[in-house]
């Protein structure tokens, strides 16, 4: 398509949750719902439209041994793409992706900078691993080179007690998110233990990954102060495997592991129903595969969310707490258009029809 060229979808245009259009036009890279008045090159696609879908919890430029070269995050950024993924959250890389921003192909990405978690409680390679009293700098140095997301490790392994172990004391995390908050930043953690949950909520976090140590005690907290969960459902699958691999040496911790999957669905359930904030994130990158979003979504619908909710936490809701545009007039043109409905059925967002990035059909 060139520059001048007419994108015209035909069809049902899911423009929000209760906004149901009919079509719209996409004049140099934006959405209009007027017909361009002398439009000549024009490219029809039928079907029914949603904004660029949401992972909210990715990795581009990771891998399971760490940061990955540019062809490898290329590859994983067009894997998210042809799965309608058009905005990313990176949740933590140490990889420089900022080259991705000049490239008109590629899905737009919203930075956490690299995690920060405490000394050897952390995957290899991953974050920068530091004492408490280092917390605040490092908060403040991934701030400024993020694009509004700081990620701590809230809690893992702590091999003395043999079990999950939160890794930084009340002070530290009240100091950093404050110095994270001044700066502009809002603050996520990987938690999956319930101790880690009380103290980062207390000290004004704005999201947490994962969650899965959620209880009736926590759960009111979350929704009293705001706080978004972004459950990563089809990471947390992954519990039983890897509490097989610590039986062996970490017993105690294995047995916490499997708990916490085996209640994972009415956990998120429970904080959905409390007016907890979901948001759909795969954990692309490290260990799992890219462009698993449609699967994500499908297993919050498995958990009891409502379809139409279920969608939001990946289309206008997620856009919307993320602070980027959906398909309102004028916006950036980035859609995915499907073959049916998918407030009916959520599967079909696993197969996308076209896929339109920047007034682009790339897919």
């Amino acid at each position: 398509m060139s520059d001048s060229a007419v994108l015209h979808i035909k069809g049902r245009v899911l423009a929000g949750p209760d906004d149901v259009r009919d079509g719209l036009w996409v004049v140099g890279g934006r959405v209009s719902y007027e017909r361009p008045a002398g439009a000549r090159d024009v490219t029809t696609i039928e079907g029914w439209a949603l904004p660029g879908l949401v992972d909210a919890h990715c990795h581009v430029g990771l891998d399971a041994h760490g940061a990955v070269d540019e062809a490898t995050s290329e590859k994983q950024a067009l894997t998210d793409r042809e799965a309608g993924t058009l905005l990313i959250r990176d949740a933590g890389s140490p990889a420089d992706t900022r080259w991705i921003d000049d490239r008109e192909d590629l899905p737009r990405i919203i930075r956490a900078g690299r995690h920060i978690a405490r000394t050897r409680r952390y995957i290899r390679n991953f974050a920068h691993e530091i004492e408490p009293e280092d917390l605040v700098a490092y908060v403040a140095q991934e701030a400024k080179r993020g694009d509004g997301w700081v990620k701590l490790v809230g809690d893992w392994i702590d091999r003395e007690t043999g079990d999950l172990g939160v890794c930084w004391p009340r002070g530290a995390v009240e100091a950093a998110i404050a110095e994270a908050h001044r700066l502009g930043a809002r603050v996520t953690a990987h938690c999956f233990a319930e101790e880690s949950l009380e103290p980062l909520v207390s000290a004004g976090i704005d999201c947490v990954e994962h969650a899965t140590g959620l209880t009736e005690e926590t759960i009111p907290l979350f929704a009293e102060r705001g706080v978004a969960i972004v459950p990563t459902l089809v990471n947390i699958a992954t519990f039983p495997q890897l509490a097989a691999g610590g039986d062996a040496k970490y017993p105690r911790w294995a047995d916490h592991m499997r708990r916490l999957h085996e209640r994972r669905y009415d956990t998120v359930r429970a904080a959905y129903d409390a007016g907890v904030p979901v948001y759909v994130g795969t954990d692309a990158g490290g260990s799992l595969a890219h462009g698993l979003v449609a699967q994500e979504v499908g297993e919050l619908v498995k958990a009891g969310i409502p379809a139409l909710e279920a969608l939001s936490a990946t289309a206008w809701g997620a856009r919307a707490w993320l602070g980027r545009p959906g398909l309102e007039e004028g916006a950036p043109a980035d859609l995915v258009v499907y073959e049916a409905d998918p407030r009916e059925d959520v599967r079909v967002l696993g197969t996308p029809r076209r896929v339109v990035l920047r007034g682009r059909v790339v897919s």
